[in-house]
């Protein structure tokens, strides 16, 4: 399998002599090489599993029909090339623009001495991210106890600093997750807890190795948020075709895999946040052929495992989730169980 971040060669550039085709782009890239004989436990059989899996779920079909159909004929050549071709000229009219309070925000959270105060006024001015921080800061991901947080002073005294980082993160983003209609309910409720679960999954990560865990679980939340946008972008392109089809599960499906962390670099260069949410992107989808995996990448991997398991969908065994990771059992164990009880809490409550 290609990278986690597959590499779209030349997709921004002026337009130079065909390269030869770039290999299928992919979600995950396995962080071990294994020389077993049985190849069904090579990491890379073991993540196209993993990744065939998770869009199964996200897309509510099962994987012969999704594979009958992809195999059957190329996508509407049509379709993608006018998602591509959207994306090659900033064009993409599904893609979440900046909340207007982010950039204030992001400054005093990147403030290691913010005052309390100064944050609460700045998200008080919003009355609509007030609401979003409220009922994120209460949901089973953030709320640290049995009682509610009826404010958002009471919220960020209780969080703390770091705690609110990741709620705003969250919140922020939540609104571009609802459902426009019917269709899209279920992709944007699975999209959504599949983008916590990871985001979750990379923070607690970051926590073991000493990493940013603010930035990391931003980042973490970008995929999530690039598949809302590819699929509204692909059914904007399709209703406006002759016919005016619903783009089909094996047709979102390629445009996922093909534009997924395309969409999250625009998203973020959109959003302007800093160079090393980029650089966190750009690593796990271009890693060096000598580079251990990148936090991102075991985060979306336990996080995707974890929360097909909750969904009680195909997953992958223990085992073979030790083999492409970069964590030693105890602390793939610790990740698990701190994802398996953020799960299991937010069943209860739903």
């Amino acid at each position: 399998m290609p990278g986690f971040f597959s590499w779209i060669a030349g997709f921004f550039k002026a337009k130079e002599p065909t390269p030869p085709p770039a290999p299928e782009a992919r979600l995950f890239n396995p962080a071990k090489t294994t020389s077993q004989d049985d190849a069904t436990k090579d990491p890379h059989v073991l993540t196209l599993q993993l990744e065939e899996n998770l869009f199964c779920w996200l897309l509510d079909t099962g994987p012969a029909n999704l594979r009958a159909q992809h195999a059957q004929s190329k996508p509407p050549g049509s379709a993608i090339e006018e998602l591509q071709s959207r994306l090659a000229n900033n064009k993409m009219e599904e893609v979440p623009r900046r909340p207007m309070t982010l950039p204030m925000l992001m400054k005093v959270l990147s403030d290691e001495s913010a005052d309390r105060q100064k944050l609460t006024q700045i998200i008080l001015d919003d009355p609509a991210l007030t609401d979003q921080i409220l009922q994120v800061a209460n949901s089973p991901y953030f709320r640290t106890g049995d009682h509610t947080i009826e404010s958002v002073d009471q919220a960020v005294f209780v969080l703390g600093i770091t705690g609110i980082r990741h709620v705003i993160a969250a919140a922020v983003m939540r609104p571009m997750m609802a459902a426009r209609n019917s269709r899209e309910a279920l992709f944007a409720q699975r999209a959504w807890l599949w983008g916590i679960t990871c985001a979750r999954g990379t923070e607690f990560i970051a926590k073991l190795r000493n990493e940013d865990t603010s930035a990391l679980f931003t980042t973490g939340l970008l995929p999530a948020l690039s598949y809302i946008s590819i699929r509204r972008e692909l059914q904007r392109i399709c209703r406006a075709q002759p016919g005016a089809t619903e783009p089909d599960a094996a047709l979102i499906r390629h445009a996922l895999a093909r534009f997924q962390w395309t969409v999250c670099q625009l998203i973020a260069s959109e959003w302007n946040l800093p160079p090393k949410y980029h650089a966190y992107l750009m690593a796990a989808e271009r890693p060096a052929p000598d580079q251990n995996q990148t936090t991102l990448a075991d985060g979306m991997l336990i996080g995707s495992r974890e929360v097909l398991r909750h969904a009680h969908q195909r997953n992958l065994p223990e085992e073979d989730l030790d083999r492409i990771v970069r964590l030693t059992p105890e602390q793939t164990c610790r990740v698990r169980a701190a994802l398996k009880a953020i799960l299991s809490e937010g069943a209860a409550r739903s």
